[in-house]
């Protein structure tokens, strides 16, 4: 299929094509990036950049140095994956999905070499300037302990648990872009839970932090 930028008249009609296509410019974008326009492409991309940059930060750390590298592939997935984008809900949350999913499997890729060094460090020095040592000191523990458990839990599990908790996605957005049934994704949240849990119990001194009882 010609680019819809090959030729003036043909970005004109993308563009008309965008105004007809709307419930949101967002959604036009990603029905005609779908169909192979790469302006349309291009210009989708920009949009969800930012928000999958800021997801990927989260669960890696914000230190990780391979925060830019994970968010690209994350959005190269993401273009690769735009044919199946149905136009049911913003393409944001289309491309926040894909950024949960190849951040975690990176995590979980790196999890040893991350082990030997804290990536929380920026983000603790930036934090220590509003917040006293003590809460510094728990947010650092309940961000890392997150990010640890994502990278030990089986995938579904973990995805959902970091789409509720780094997203703050309801139950309902995380069954519709998980595809799973309600149930299902209630039952991934419960397991990831009770592996929480079990891994709190290992650091007993993390449950002070996290503010829990055992």
């Amino acid at each position: 299929m010609e680019s819809a930028v090959t030729k003036e008249g043909e970005h004109d009609d993308a563009s008309g094509a965008l105004a007809a296509l709307a419930p949101s410019d967002a959604v036009a974008l990603a029905r005609l990036a779908a169909a192979g326009d790469a302006a349309a492409t291009s210009r989708l991309v920009g949009s969800v950049a930012p928000r999958v940059t800021k997801v990927v930060r989260a669960i890696l750390g914000v230190a990780h140095s391979d925060v830019e590298d994970v968010s690209q592939q994350a959005l190269i997935s993401f273009i690769r994956a735009i044919g199946q984008f149905r136009g049911e809900c913003e393409p944001v949350y289309f491309a926040n999905a894909i950024a949960v999913r190849t951040a975690i499997a990176a995590r979980r890729r790196g999890r040893v070499e991350m082990a030997r060094r804290d990536p929380d460090a920026d983000a603790d020095k930036v934090e220590a300037e509003a917040c006293s040592p003590p809460e510094v000191l728990a947010s650092a523990q309940r961000k890392e302990l997150m990010r640890q458990l994502l990278a030990e839990l089986p995938a579904e599990q973990s995805e959902a648990l970091a789409m509720r908790v780094v997203l703050g996605w309801s139950l309902e957005e995380i069954a519709e872009h998980s595809e799973a049934p309600l149930n299902t994704i209630r039952s991934r949240l419960r397991l990831a839970k009770v592996a929480m849990r079990r891994a709190i119990e290992r650091e007993p001194a993390v449950a002070e932090a996290l503010g829990v009882s055992l």
